[in-house]
């Protein structure tokens, strides 16, 4: 086996592969593509619980009054959720499917954090009837929680609103992509805030009870972070001081990455000092302090899974040395950016000494820029090995497309268990005939 090491090279080891008490030799992961195919996922259940336990000792020893919420968008995996939920975690949802598969593992409603910029009529009165923690996001949603307060006088509801306001620094946006403004939200500085505020507090069995600040930052700085915590308690003591009970800043931190990446993130200590510092700080004497959430996602899975493929075949083409495999850069970089994932690989045969080569690895669609690896520097893998990629776990299983290939299986390893959790897709499940019409 090679680790990856700077400038895409490897170096040359035969140290089995492990995961917890896994070692995964040649002949081991031979008998798992025989059960469950030639690439699969595998999910590390201990280190997940390690992630949650790092995340929630980070926050709750700064700040006792905290609450996790799982972004289900990241990875809604119904094992992985059912995972989190068991050690304490809530289920944040953005969308009315990710609310029914918190519903169907038995998650808790009024442990379900609704989020996200569309939810109809029907989805804002079920969560309302759940007694769910709702964020709206637009006048429309407003508009909604006023008619069902209506419909029911008598009934006390609570409603928290997502804000959206200034996080610049030094007049340079830092939201992702470059984008000036981010888009979601209810707008502070334009008023809309204010306006939203005194429609709401109109119908007198509306409460609001809580202000929700998630916004997508390039750097995912921790003075970010401080910032967008300030700012929401700002705005909470302004406007809804007798009647708030939490302050929710999303998620978006960086979660460990790989040495291999070579590259310093902040730890989850130092986004909990300057969160919390900030939290202290601000209601510093009050006797009910509000709940802090967090609502992670990639921070959370993202190092919890690898991707498992079987080498297919190698060609030359000119100069250049490519790596066929049964996998593709779908299962392991949805976005398809160019950066290398640590590697690992499972030799049929090890032959120490042999000269290193330079080569891509590929995938089975039919697109050029199907690159699970770019420029790799190691002993050529032949037909019949396996490579494994590493930090693959965030948003790969929900962004797999349908796309000319059925998705793999998903095995979880727990202590000393193999579980699927989720079966390799058949032909009929792929052409669901509930759907397609033959």
């Amino acid at each position: 086996m090679k680790n990856l090491v700077n400038h895409n090279e490897t170096e040359n080891k035969s140290i089995p592969y492990r995961i917890n008490n896994f070692s995964f030799e040649y002949k081991k992961v031979w008998e798992l593509e025989r059960d469950f195919g030639s690439s699969f996922f595998l999910l590390d259940v201990n280190k997940l619980r390690k992630n949650y336990q790092k995340i929630e000792d980070a926050f709750k020893s700064r700040y006792e009054n905290f609450i996790i919420g799982y972004s289900y968008k990241t990875n809604y995996l119904p094992y992985l959720c059912r995972e989190l939920s068991k050690l304490g975690a809530y289920a944040e949802v953005v969308s009315r499917l990710e609310y029914d598969l918190a519903i169907k593992i038995g998650e808790d409603p009024k442990r379900i954090i609704f989020n996200g910029p569309i939810k109809s009529r029907d989805d804002i009165q079920y969560a309302l009837n759940n007694e769910s923690i709702i964020n709206i996001d637009s006048f429309y949603e407003a508009d909604f929680v006023k008619e069902y307060a209506r419909e029911h006088p008598v009934k006390q509801i609570k409603i928290g609103i997502r804000l959206n306001f200034d996080i610049s620094e030094n007049g340079i946006s830092p939201h992702q992509e470059g984008y000036e403004i981010g888009r979601f939200g209810i707008c502070v500085e334009n008023g809309d805030f204010h306006d939203v505020i005194k429609q709401l507090k109109e119908q007198k069995n509306i409460k609001i009870v809580g202000l929700h600040g998630h916004f997508s930052t390039r750097e995912r700085k921790v003075e970010t972070y401080g910032k967008i915590t300030e700012r929401l308690c700002q705005i909470a003591k302004e406007s809804i001081i007798d009647s708030l009970e939490y302050i929710d800043i999303g998620g978006g931190m960086y979660g460990e990455l790989p040495k291999s990446f070579n590259t310093v993130v902040p730890t989850f200590n130092e986004y909990a000092h300057s969160v919390c510092e900030v939290m202290n700080k601000e209601f510093s004497g009050h006797e009910n302090k509000p709940t802090l959430i967090l609502e992670p996602g990639l921070a959370m899975v993202a190092n919890v899974f690898i991707f498992i493929t079987k080498v297919i075949d190698t060609k030359t083409i000119r100069d250049k040395h490519f790596v066929l495999v049964d996998g593709s850069v779908h299962n392991i970089k949805p976005t398809m950016h160019k950066k290398n994932l640590p590697m690992n690989y499972i030799r049929q045969n090890e032959e120490p000494g042999k000269a290193k080569e330079i080569f891509n690895i590929v995938g089975y669609t039919c697109m050029e820029k199907d690159y699970l690896a770019h420029e790799i520097v190691d002993v050529l893998p032949q037909k019949n090995d396996y490579i494994l990629f590493e930090n693959v776990g965030a948003y790969t299983i929900v962004f797999n497309p349908p796309f000319i290939k059925e998705r793999p299986s998903i095995i979880a390893m727990d202590q000393d268990e193999l579980i699927e959790v989720r079966r390799k897709e058949t032909f009929r499940q792929f052409f669901n005939e509930e759907i397609y019409c033959f």
